[in-house]
């Protein structure tokens, strides 16, 4: 049975400056799967070329087994997979619900309601708060409302870019204690995370990427305590 995500092979530029550098890796269905690595690694450039927004200049995205690395991201979205950006890119001027709305127009089904009151079932304040307008809450309040918008589009794939970006350190907990009850409900999560340490805890696989590439793979807790990663991330010598 082939992943549900599989990434082969991916080089994407900037111009003249590779950002990406023949990538691999894959994604299982019900997996939680973190892409750790320094600023600049080419992390949040991989996101976005998953999900439409930036074209490959060699390799391929396949999800489900057929090639999306040609299609534009409207189809992408509404082919299964939901990308939540890092700066969380919210419409400021609208309230919480229209922001929830506009997550799920790609949809014409009867279950979004019940998948909004899902929304609000995980983060109880932006069910509290669905009339005031998103500019107006907290870091942490628009990374739930960002992600709440994300699920809106009923995704077989999340990718999280940076979830815990700028939040305190309460905060950040709720966000990835989010993230594992998404997983419980059979979302399968693709994250980009700074914080390695947290983000390797709650992986069932990692991928190391360094200056555009793929230098090392594993289990997430194999790769916590690979000596290797916990001097370049964790700090130790």
């Amino acid at each position: 049975m082939s992943p549900l995500l599989e990434v082969r092979n991916l080089s994407v530029a900037y111009g003249a400056i590779e950002a990406v550098r023949d990538i691999s890796f894959s994604v299982e269905e019900g997996q939680i799967v973190s892409l750790i690595g320094a600023n600049g690694a080419g992390k949040t450039t991989t996101l976005r070329t998953i999900s439409g927004l930036l074209r490959p200049t060699r390799g391929e995205v396949l999800f489900r087994g057929r090639p999306i690395h040609r299609q534009a991201a409207h189809e992408i979205l509404a082919s299964g997979i939901a990308h939540c950006p890092e700066g969380r890119r919210l419409f400021g001027r609208m309230t919480v619900e229209e922001n929830l709305q506009l997550g799920a127009y790609v949809r014409n089904d009867t279950g979004i309601e019940a998948d909004m009151q899902r929304v609000y079932e995980l983060f109880p304040v932006l069910g509290e708060r669905r009339q005031n307008k998103a500019g107006l809450f907290s870091g942490g309040e628009q990374q739930m409302l960002a992600i709440g918008r994300a699920m809106m589009s009923k995704p077989k794939l999340l990718m999280l870019d940076e979830p815990s970006m700028g939040l305190s350190p309460i905060m950040t907990q709720r966000i990835f204690d989010t993230i594992k009850e998404l997983q419980a409900d059979g979302t399968t999560i693709l994250l980009v995370e700074q914080n390695a340490l947290a983000a390797l805890a709650l992986s069932d696989r990692g991928y190391v990427i360094d200056l555009g590439s793929t230098t090392l793979e594993g289990p997430g807790l194999d790769l916590l305590a690979d000596q290797r990663v916990r001097a370049a991330y964790l700090g130790e010598g």
